[in-house]
Formats: C-alpha cells, sequence, structure tokens
C-alpha cells in the first residue's frame, strides 16, 4: 500500500465526532500496524468505550520518539453537506489533491506517520523507540483522549514528540490557550410601555460588553514572538423574549485567547475584576462557567530538535525558523510525556480543515513523509 492509498483508506473509514465512535478507524490502524511487527495496545475510557485510541510501539531503548495524530474528525455540518464537490468519504484524487473529510485534518500526517514506521519495520537495525499514538476525542477537547491515556500510564516518557497538525510542513513550537466563560446580567422585567419601572439587563450587558471590549485592546500590549497576542471574544450573546417587555435576563459566551507564559488562574481573576469594576446598578452581574485549554510551548535546542529543523532546511529549501500554531492541539495534554522536546508539524493549512471540500495536497504530503522519514533514518538508524 503506497502513502496515498493508505490516506485513501483512513479517509474512508468515517469518524465525525460527535458522536466520537472510532472503533473501525482504530481497528484499520491497529491491524495495520500489528502486520509488520509493531507491538499494538488499543485502549477508551469506561466512559466512552467506542473512543478508541491505538498505541503502536516498534523497537526498544533509547531514544524514545512519538509520532502523534488524532483520529477523529469534526462531523458534516447540515449546511455544509450540499457544498462538497465529491462524495466526502470517497477519497477521491484530482488537480494533485486527496478530498475528503479528515483528508487535511488530521489523517494526512497519521498516513504520513504510519508509513514512515511501516517502513521502518521493513528494516532490521533500528536503535531506539518509534511510537505511534492514534488518539481519539482531539476534536472535543481530548479530555477522553490524549489527556486520559496520559493520566491512565498508556504513554511512554518520551524524548522527542512530533504532533501531527497543519503546518504546511513548518516546525511551529507554540499555540495559544483558551478560556471560555460566561457573564449573565440580571435585571426585572416590567411591560415596555412604562420601562423605567424595570431594570434592563441587556442594557447592563451593554456596559459590560464596552468594558471587555476595552480589555481585549489592553490585551495588545502583550505579545509573544510566535503566536502574537492574546485575545478576548464576544461571540454569542442571549437576551430578552420579545420588543414590548424589558429583559429580566442577559448572556455572553467568551473566548479568551492565552498566549503562552500566561496564567490561566491570573487570568481568570482579571477577567473577574474587569466585570466587577463594570457599574450595573440596579441589575446584578456575575461571570463563571469557566472552561480552560491550556496553551503548549516548547524550546527546540536539543539534539533530536536540531536535526528535525535541519532535515526540514534541508528538504523545503528553507531556513527552518521555529513558527507559531494558531489553532490549539493535543500537544497541552503530553508535555509531562517528554523529558526532551515536543513541536507541531504536518502537511497543509488548518484554513482548509473543517470546511467543505477539505483537501491535501499530494505533492506536500510526499514532502511530509519524506521528512519524517529522513528525520527517522537520521536519529534511530544511524551508526
Amino acid at each position: 500500500m503506497t502513502l496515498i492509498e493508505l490516506l485513501q483508506s483512513l479517509v474512508r473509514i468515517p469518524s465525525p465526532n460527535p458522536p466520537g465512535d472510532t472503533r473501525a478507524i482504530a481497528d484499520f490502524i491497529a491491524q495495520t500496524m500489528a502486520a509488520v511487527g509493531c507491538q499494538v495496545v488499543s485502549v477508551a475510557p469506561d466512559s466512552k468505550p467506542e473512543a478508541v485510541s491505538v498505541i503502536a510501539t516498534l523497537g526498544s531503548g533509547d531514544p524514545v520518539i512519538m509520532v502523534h495524530a488524532h483520529i477523529d474528525t469534526v462531523p458534516i455540518a447540515a449546511d455544509e453537506a450540499g457544498q462538497w464537490s465529491v462524495d466526502p468519504y470517497a477519497a477521491v484524487i484530482k488537480d494533485g489533491r486527496v478530498y475528503g473529510k479528515g483528508s487535511v485534518d488530521d489523517k494526512a500526517p497519521l498516513a504520513a506517520m504510519m508509513q514512515t514506521i511501516l517502513n521502518a519495520a521493513a528494516r532490521d537495525s533500528l536503535r531506539g523507540t518509534l511510537v505511534l499514538v492514534a488518539a481519539a476525542e482531539e476534536e472535543v477537547g481530548g479530555r477522553l483522549g490524549t489527556r486520559w491515556l496520559a493520566d491512565n500510564g498508556h504513554l511512554p516518557m518520551c524524548d522527542f514528540i512530533v504532533v501531527g497538525e497543519q503546518t504546511h510542513n513548518r516546525v511551529a513550537t507554540a499555540h495559544k490557550g483558551v478560556m471560555r466563560a460566561t457573564v449573565r446580567t440580571t435585571g426585572k422585567s416590567v411591560h415596555a410601555t412604562n420601562p423605567d419601572r424595570g431594570v434592563n439587563a441587556i442594557t447592563a450587558m451593554a456596559r459590560a460588553v464596552l468594558a471587555l471590549e476595552a480589555y481585549h485592546h489592553q490585551l495588545a500590549e502583550r505579545v509573544h514572538p510566535l503566536v502574537g497576542v492574546p485575545t478576548c471574544n464576544i461571540g454569542v450573546i442571549h437576551g430578552g423574549s420579545t420588543a414590548n417587555a424589558v429583559p429580566d435576563s442577559c448572556a455572553v459566551y467568551l473566548d479568551r485567547r492565552m498566549i503562552p507564559g500566561e496564567d490561566p488562574a491570573a487570568v481568570q481573576h482579571e477577567m473577574q475584576a474587569v466585570i466587577a469594576a463594570v457599574d450595573v446598578a440596579p441589575a446584578q452581574i456575575s461571570i463563571g462557567d469557566w472552561l480552560t485549554s491550556n496553551w503548549f510551548d516548547s524550546t527546540v535546542d536539543s539534539p533530536l530538535a536540531q536535526t528535525f529543523l535541519a532535515v526540514v532546511g534541508e528538504i523545503l529549501g528553507i531556513d527552518p525558523q521555529p513558527i507559531g500554531y494558531l489553532p490549539g492541539s493535543d500537544a497541552k495534554h503530553l508535555t509531562e510525556a517528554t523529558r526532551g522536546e515536543m513541536i507541531i508539524f504536518g502537511p497543509g493549512s488548518y484554513e482548509v480543515a473543517h470546511a467543505f471540500d477539505e483537501y491535501v495536497d499530494i505533492a506536500e504530503l510526499e514532502q511530509t513523509q519524506r521528512i519524517l522519514q529522513t528525520f527517522i533514518d537520521r536519529t534511530l538508524f544511524h551508526g
């Protein structure tokens, strides 16, 4: 099976999340890797037994290099289905691209990683350990996928980790974190014929919205060299029920992006202080429903990381300086699984992911696999 045929096989096994049933694709990966001599473990949490992840291990001893990709995809949205020009699960090839749901996010890097290990298994001089983690649940935060694997002792301690995501084959060493929160205002509802008898929760929320906008602009003073500035976005607002009544409740949903180095506890305190300073009397205001997904940051100082950068530079013909990766990834869940360093790397762009007519460029995918193969050749087959 060629690299492209392998990718097509992966795309043709739907794994949308929700619902997050990865049993079929996990079984395919497990069988493929076991057939070449890998030690394979397929596991899932009791709370979601259909969310199966696969860990395939080749070789033994140091160094231990992990390649990680997720096997779930976003689902095909109702308004997206009619926009596809091809069957999203047919893995159609046209114009030098493989089209399909998950073709770039994240089955392209997965295919490149699997092919690299399949090639390594055909040789008998591997010196070290190569681990493939094919993880469930990334698209919904990874808590029952990579986070669960890490917390339950299923992941080895590694010297270097490559997390497969969409970087156009550049090496990314940082991404932002996310803090979600809900702001609520409470007022008093009366008939709109005499609104001054009531307390308008939407008017109160308007003051909070302006304060949050000012807070967002203040955040621009903090700059990370790879991922830019932190942000605070008001994404959703709900309030009131009809035009002829004073609304007694209003809620906004916030998305606060954190740059590496920001303390989530301090960020939460900051946002609480912003809301506490808003004068909404006689209405009441609160902030809560906190949900945090941490940022990721790594150096590239080790010999393994420097070797990977050198290979990228040679094959792409560029100065391989690290970049930032704007979306999140499972890298945030792997920080305790490495005694070395970790990068995010793979073909394509995240802007193509999660959209109709998702695709990966074949030439770029082949480049991904060549980089991975050359890196493994130099680190686990040297001497």
